[in-house]
């Protein structure tokens, strides 16, 4: 999957990722390769990102969106 993690400030992270772990607005969930299209709020707390190399990345946001269609996934994070 390609994951692209964008702030106001600048990009936090572009690259292929086999997991993403989000703080949705009803509950954390985990997104994996070929998940159904999703698009969700996200709230104050820690995106767990696993690359290609099974390296876990952590980012802390206060809130944004996450949108996910065609193993593509976007996140807008303040």
């Amino acid at each position: 999957m390609i994951l692209e993690i964008i702030t106001p400030e600048k990009e936090l992270y572009n690259g292929t990722v086999t997991s993403v772990k989000v703080p949705g607005s009803a509950g954390e969930f985990e997104i994996l390769n070929n998940h159904a299209s999703i698009v969700s709020s996200l709230i104050n707390g820690n995106i767990r990102v696993i690359n290609d190399n099974q390296e876990e990345l952590n980012f802390n946001i206060k809130s944004g969106v996450i949108e996910m269609q065609k193993n593509k996934i976007v996140i807008l994070a303040e």
